[in-house]
């Protein structure tokens, strides 16, 4: 009997460690078509100023570079506020809105359901600690948000709305997933005047950070978004490099200029907590 529990144990070990790197392969960006209409007329504008106000509050920039979020200063009544938001963009319908409306609206839905779910489970070490099953390491595929009546989750959002309709590999820097490896959640919210602004910024300021890209001895490393991610940055290892030139600063391009292939990459699933 002991020697099949230690089977069954090893087993099941097994399993979870099987299931460990599919659990963190990246979805392919599959549009789900219901979320592709939109109104090229529409004069209709959504308020950020909200969320921007919250961001302005909790976000604090770091001297290393990485922004972190005082979760632990959010009180009762600052959640209530961060939920206002959220339910003040579920309410809309989307779909009447024009693109650049649409593209600031669900990259803020985004963020903002991320902070929410880290609260909701605070203090916490990382992302992947919340759990809603045996299986099951992170947040993403919960049910988090019922927009024009359909349930979405986070990766709803990401890998069947924002990749496939922008197409634009810029989107994995707005978006944050509450990690120190992750590009920064940004101070300020989206609007459809200032996403470009802050996609070109946001791309910049990650790519020239070590968690983005550093070259030590000749060789490449860079952030794990490259590898799970490949084929929004050009489909292979080139593609990803000829991305990380276009952004990169005189240090940094002079770096890569040798470089032809990549030696390593590196993730950090920490929570991106103040201290």
């Amino acid at each position: 009997m002991q020697i099949w529990r230690q089977l069954a144990a090893t087993g099941l070990t097994l399993l979870l460690l099987g299931c460990y790197p599919l659990a963190q392969a990246a979805p392919a960006a599959k549009l789900w078509d219901r979320w592709n209409a939109f109104n090229p007329a529409s004069s209709a504008t959504i308020d950020h100023r909200p969320w921007h106000s919250w961001l302005e509050t909790f976000v604090v920039s770091g001297a290393d570079g990485i922004n972190r979020v005082a979760y632990g200063q959010v009180t009762a009544a600052d959640r209530t506020r961060l939920r206002a938001y959220i339910d003040s963009l579920t309410a809309l319908s989307i779909s009447d809105f024009k693109r650049d409306q649409q593209r600031a609206y669900w990259i803020n839905l985004y963020n903002a359901l991320t902070i929410d779910i880290v609260l909701e489970h605070f203090p916490l070490n990382s992302i992947r600690d919340i759990s809603r099953g045996l299986f099951s390491s992170g947040p993403w595929r919960l049910k988090l948000a019922t927009i024009e009546g359909e349930a979405l989750t986070l990766d709803d959002i990401e890998h069947r709305i924002l990749r496939p309709i922008w197409r634009d590999p810029r989107i994995h820097y707005a978006l944050n997933c509450a990690s120190l490896g992750c590009p920064n959640l940004q101070p300020v919210a989206f609007t459809a005047a200032n996403t470009e602004t802050l996609l070109e910024s946001s791309a910049r300021d990650f790519i020239n950070h070590p968690r983005g890209a550093s070259v030590i001895d000749k060789r490449l490393k860079v952030s794990r978004i490259y590898d799970w991610f490949e084929q929004d940055f050009g489909g292979n290892e080139a593609g990803v490099i000829k991305h990380l030139r276009q952004y990169a600063s005189d240090g940094l391009a002079a770096a890569l200029d040798p470089i032809e292939d990549i030696g390593d990459y590196a993730y950090d699933w920490q929570i991106n907590a103040q201290e």
